[in-house]
């Protein structure tokens, strides 16, 4: 195999039917970051750390177009779950029934998920104040957050993969940057109460060791 090292950069070159086998292997990991040890003048290793976004802990912006691996941590994932006695289909549709005073109508946008419980939410204005559970609460309040907060709790305590998928960004700091930010749940309470959600789930997987 031939190396080479120029302008910080070390190049491979297989020339034989193993060395080609190593290199299809290094291949798959692709923007990974290594860390090097024990290197001396007879050879060296390395250790992979992982992809080069989660190795710097890149702040990592939790929207509909994020990698596929944390997409169940978005609002609109297909990621059902159960709160006060009602069955949600993702956390957008719990979210975007908020807005509907009329019951049925509540209950019908819980079902839905993705862009679809996206868009019919957007087609309604956000009232100044609605009812939930026989509580009168102000758009855009600390209750109202609270409702999103024990909403995402219910979700990334029930569903698996959404678990997983929070689990997954580490120590990374989560942001939900968008186009046009909502007035009644900005974007960095949005990403607080994810970041605040993970912090819990780390120290019960600690704890339960």
């Amino acid at each position: 195999m031939k190396i080479s090292y120029q302008n910080n950069v070390i190049g491979l070159s297989a020339e034989t039917p193993e060395e080609r086998a190593i290199c299809a292997l290094l291949g798959a990991a692709d923007g990974h970051v290594f860390q090097l040890h024990a290197a001396t003048d007879r050879g060296m290793a390395f250790s992979e750390i992982g992809p080069e976004d989660d190795a710097r802990r890149a702040p990592l912006n939790i929207v509909q177009s994020v990698a596929p691996r944390f997409a169940p941590i978005s609002n609109l994932a297909h990621t059902p779950f159960e709160l006060g006695g009602q069955r949600y289909a993702s956390v957008e549709g719990f979210w975007q029934g908020l807005k509907r005073l009329d019951p049925a109508e509540r209950r019908a946008m819980a079902k839905l998920w993705g862009g679809e419980a996206k868009e019919r939410g957007g087609s309604v204005d956000q009232p100044t104040e609605f009812a939930y559970e026989g509580v009168t609460i102000a758009a855009g309040s600390p209750e109202h957050w609270a409702l999103m907060r024990a909403a995402c709790e219910a979700k990334f305590t029930r569903h698996d993969a959404a678990r997983s998928a929070l689990l997954a960004t580490g120590e990374r700091w989560l942001m939900h940057k968008v186009r046009r930010d909502s007035r009644t749940i900005p974007g960095a309470i949005m990403a607080d109460i994810w970041m605040r959600i993970r912090t819990r789930l780390q120290e019960e997987a600690v704890s339960g060791q």
